[in-house]
């Protein structure tokens, strides 16, 4: 589940950084499109905040899933301890 939000968020970070780079090129290279640079940076600047909201989702969930991990396997060795210190019924 962490990899899809990490993919999305690296995907995110490109496109902000594209966007970024379009405040620098000149209006006659973007037939079309917005040649305000201040419309740019602010995609840009929206892309990279839900760039790291997606990657704190993802290292979030990612530290919640190594918990999870971690404590069920405990469970399991504190089971199998017990089971190896009871005394064999006859």
């Amino acid at each position: 589940m962490s990899r899809n939000f990490y993919i999305l968020a690296a995907a995110l970070g490109f496109f902000a950084l594209l966007a970024a780079g379009m405040t620098f090129v000149p209006s006659s290279f973007q037939p079309g499109l917005p040649a305000n640079g201040s419309l740019w940076r602010t995609v840009a600047l929206l892309m990279m905040l839900a760039a790291l909201a997606c990657a704190l989702i993802a290292v979030m969930s990612n530290l919640f899933e190594q918990v999870d991990r971690r404590s069920e396997h405990q469970r399991q060795d504190e089971r199998r301890k017990r089971r190896d210190a009871q005394p064999p019924h006859e």
